[in-house]
């Protein structure tokens, strides 16, 4: 009688990196949340033109400091009421999410491209080379972020090209510490060792070997980084060193509407509420991207 072999078991898959990053990402509420309010934000930021109900820079003598509808005096065709000149101020909020996201990627990119080259520069090369690029850093770091902000653009002259490059500045340096510490621990590792003895060039271990295993810490400080790039672009807005009329921008519609705050409480607490409503979502948002990259996090 012939003996019956039981089938082996069957391996268990490793479930996709893409799935297993959602489940994390997802088991933290607040990150969800933060998630679909930005999803939302950057809806309106694409097509302004279709949920705004008027253009954001045509005036109305007529509906001048008109209050929201819910307040006596005020009208659902400006349901957010208008502004000191007439302007619609949900028009206004809706293309400034548009202007405020822009200027939050652009700093993202340019200060995130800049700072991974430096990092990785001063990780392979240390020496002098190192030395002179984390010591400039740290004279960065020892200056306030808006003062060094405010001095980059009156040296540039304000707008909002310049506004872009002076936040890009001012948050260059956690991008370069960041990418130098990652970049010294990956080196101690045995893969490297690996590749160099395969006969890896220095830009193939840079951008192909040791990049790819820090990206993880970058991409959680790239969203803090975009919250405090709105936050100092609304800053240098509310100067009048950032974007310039009549450009809707929210840090440029607290400016504008500062002397009516007793009497037109709508003017600063809306573009107020929309800088806090977008920076809370994006920390909330980093918070998940943490708890889901982060290896020792994962439960």
């Amino acid at each position: 009688m012939a003996l019956e072999t039981a089938d082996p078991p069957k391996a268990i898959a490793p479930p996709h990196p893409l799935r297993e990053f959602w489940h994390y990402f997802r088991a933290n509420g607040g990150a969800f949340a933060g998630l679909v309010i930005f999803c939302a934000l950057a809806m309106l930021a694409l097509f302004p033109d279709f949920f705004a109900p008027h253009s954001p820079i045509e005036t109305r003598p007529d509906a001048l400091l008109r209050p929201p509808f819910w307040e006596t005096g005020g009208s659902f065709a400006f349901p957010l009421g208008t502004d000191a000149i007439g302007r619609d101020m949900l028009s206004r909020l809706i293309h400034g999410a548009r202007l405020s996201l822009f200027m939050g990627g652009t700093v993202v990119l340019l200060s995130l491209a800049a700072g991974v080259v430096l990092g990785l520069v001063a990780g392979f090369a240390r020496g002098i080379t190192e030395i002179a690029i984390m010591r400039l850093m740290d004279v960065m770091l020892t200056l306030p972020s808006l003062l060094l902000a405010i001095v980059i653009v009156a040296i540039l002259g304000p707008g909002l090209i310049n506004a872009i490059l002076a936040v890009a500045v001012v948050v260059l340096p956690s991008y370069v510490r960041l990418t130098r510490a990652s970049v010294i621990s990956e080196l101690a590792k045995d893969y490297v060792t690996a590749s160099r003895v395969s006969g890896a060039g220095t830009l193939r271990l840079m951008f192909s070997t040791v990049l790819p295993n820090c990206l993880a810490p970058l991409i959680v400080q790239a969203s803090l980084v975009f919250s405090t790039a709105i936050l100092d672009a609304a800053a240098l807005g509310f100067l009048g060193l950032g974007a310039q009329p009549p450009l809707s921008e929210w840090g440029t519609m607290l400016a504008d509407g500062r002397e009516f705050v007793l009497r037109a409480w709508w003017v600063v607490t809306f573009p107020g509420l929309a800088i806090l409503v977008t920076v809370l979502s994006v920390n909330l948002m980093g918070d998940g991207l943490r708890d889901a990259l982060d290896p020792k996090l994962k439960r």
